[in-house]
């Protein structure tokens, strides 16, 4: 997965935008961080996962989802995004955004006109 593609499924959630975070490309919705691109461009930090949704990410592919000490404290996840797919992608992203987005921003997802 690219981040071009990574792009495509937050612009596909009302309100989603892009702006610097830390230096690095961020997606956000009401100016929060949703995720953002490592400087090394493979990996991609999703935020407002969930430390048990985490685990059970960790656990199921190792090879992709990882933590670091920095965000252990922080319910976020580390993936690589060459082993990430969009279906996953999707659903994740689409979790973190239902926690920012407002009421009227899920309306218009769930019943587009």
């Amino acid at each position: 997965m690219t981040f071009d593609e990574v792009r495509a499924i937050a612009f596909a959630l009302p309100g989603v935008e892009e702006a610097p975070c830390y230096g690095t490309p961020g997606l956000r919705v009401r100016g929060k961080i949703l995720a953002r691109l490592w400087p090394d461009g493979e990996v991609l930090v999703l935020t407002r996962i969930g430390f048990d949704e985490r685990e059970f990410l960790i656990e199921a592919a190792p090879e992709i989802f990882f933590v670091t000490d920095h965000y252990r404290n922080y319910p976020s996840v580390l993936a690589r995004l060459p082993g990430l797919d969009s279906p996953t992608l999707k659903r994740l992203f689409t979790q973190a955004w239902r926690e920012c987005a407002s009421k009227a921003q899920i309306r218009a997802y769930e019943d587009p006109v």
